[in-house]
């Protein structure tokens, strides 16, 4: 077995293990913490395909500010403690549907599309050109993405109050 086939097996155990006590979670804070265990998995694995850049924005943009925003969002409204209400078989049913849905299209897609090398092109850029592509406001420049992840994480510190505030 290679190195790189057992990095990703435990990085994979560990998002899985994580994400399941993380929806299973009554508590808001240990679902939070677990999340970040999730998210920095992730950024393991774009390290682990060598994506440095996708890696980097994925601990700094998710990992370090949805998270830190939702856990402040919780800990300066007081709700860290509270208790989540337990969900109706109703929902798991529905959420285990969904997640099934989800499972067999994904294994179809898999089988169905052809992964050949021959299909990928990789090229180096250089880093003056992906620093003027990420601070260009023109075609194919980068600031619309950092400005929509501006109001993803509005919305998370709004949800994130939203879950905690007082009914």
């Amino acid at each position: 077995m290679s190195i790189n086939l057992v990095i990703f097996s435990g990085l994979a155990l560990v998002m899985v293990i994580a994400a399941l006590f993380a929806v299973t979670s009554s508590k808001i804070m240990r679902a939070t913490t677990l999340l970040l265990f999730v998210l920095f998995g992730t950024a393991g694995l774009y390290f682990m395909l060598h994506y440095a850049f996708l890696g980097a924005v994925q601990i700094t943009v998710y990992a370090g500010g949805i998270v830190v925003l939702l856990i402040f969002a919780v800990l300066l409204l007081g709700k860290g403690s509270v208790d989540i209400t337990q969900t109706s078989m109703r929902r798991y049913l529905a959420g285990t549907i969904t997640a099934l849905t989800g499972m067999i299209t994904t294994i179809y897609l898999i089988i169905t599309t052809d992964f050949s090398a021959g299909n990928f092109t990789a090229t180096d850029v250089p880093m003056k050109q992906l620093g003027e592509a990420l601070m260009g406001t023109e075609k194919y420049n980068y600031i619309l993405p950092f400005e929509v992840m501006s109001v993803l994480l509005l919305a998370c510190t709004v949800g994130a109050i939203l879950i905690a505030r007082k009914k």
